[in-house]
């Protein structure tokens, strides 16, 4: 668990960098739920990994930022450290895995991040050793580092000051890395709220760890959520994350397509895969009654994938 003063002082240290973004209503009127969306796809990169990438980042000494800035990331965590990188005029080396999103890869390069790819479990490894081989810089991790997890706290402390008496908070779990952030906010100023993450069904890592009680391999194959879900519960992660979630459901493909195109019917909000599972939980009606808030995370969709979905032509191949 973050300490909470280490998320208040995040939220001071990346206000430069990182927008308040809007908790707005669904109106949805057949909804199982008081569905509200915390809109992360709103920030400068699209993405809620801005404020993770600039809190760790601006804590580091001047002198280790000055070699450059290096993370290992499928977009949006590259795209948080690239523009940071741009913002402080230092490059920027990001490892991908191969299936990377061209609309993401895309976004890298136009902040003037260098793009190096790598197949997917070598990248992977990266993300269980904490740091890749023969890339000079600060190696900012996009998941374990406390650092990044306080940054993504923010926004439960945004989320408690708008809604200050949610039933649940639904969060798309990737490594864990924002479960963690926004659960250790808001167990420390409202406990009683129930904290629930959503993965892809094809990559339940949590789901399937919390199952058997112990991080395990789970069956995994790419879809267009790029941004969430994978083979393994990282190991480090673990023992952070249990006592913070209280249930973690694994969503289909096809209920993820649905929630994209709701949220671009409804509320003219875009939202990529991983940014689509907290509001596909919701909808289902698997997160329970009440008030209940999806996070958002990001909108870093290629558009070709979004006029499918839009058009009922989209396949569960990862796009790119």
């Amino acid at each position: 668990m973050i300490e909470l003063a280490k998320i208040e002082a995040a939220r001071e240290r990346i206000a430069g960098a990182a927008i308040r973004t809007p908790l707005i209503r669904l109106p949805v009127k057949d909804a199982p739920a008081e569905i509200y969306l915390k809109l992360e796809n709103l920030q400068p990169i699209n993405s809620f990994k801005i404020r993770g990438a600039a809190n760790a980042i601006l804590l580091a000494p001047p002198s280790e930022r000055a070699k450059g800035l290096v993370t290992a990331s499928a977009g949006n965590m590259a795209q948080g450290v690239a523009w940071m990188a741009r913002e402080l005029g230092v490059p920027a080396t990001i490892v991908v895995p191969e299936q990377a999103p061209e609309a993401k890869l895309a976004a890298i390069e136009r902040l003037g991040g260098r793009v190096r790819k790598l197949p997917y479990d070598d990248w992977w490894n990266i993300l269980v050793t904490g740091r890749p081989d023969g890339i000079d810089g600060l190696f900012v991790h996009p998941v374990q580092d406390p650092a990044v997890m306080a940054g993504n706290g923010t926004i439960g402390l945004e989320i408690l000051a708008d809604l200050p008496d949610p039933d649940a908070v639904v969060i798309p779990y990737g490594g864990g890395g924002l479960t963690v952030g926004i659960a250790s906010a808001i167990r420390a100023l409202r406990p009683e709220t129930t904290i629930i993450t959503a993965e892809p069904a094809t990559g339940a890592a949590l789901a399937g760890a919390l199952h058997a009680g112990h991080p395990a391999d789970v069956d995994f194959s790419p879809s267009l959520v790029d941004g969430a879900g994978s083979r393994r519960v990282l190991d480090a992660m673990w023992p952070i994350v249990v006592p913070l979630v209280d249930d973690a459901l694994a969503i289909p493909i096809d209920d993820v397509v649905a929630a994209i195109r709701l949220l671009a019917e409804r509320v003219r909000v875009i939202a990529e895969g991983a940014g689509a599972l907290a509001v596909a939980a919701a909808m289902s009606g698997r997160a329970g009654r009440g008030k209940i808030v999806c996070v958002v995370s990001g909108g870093n969709i290629d558009l070709s994938k979004l006029a499918d979905i839009l058009r009922g032509t989209a396949n569960q191949r990862p796009a790119g």
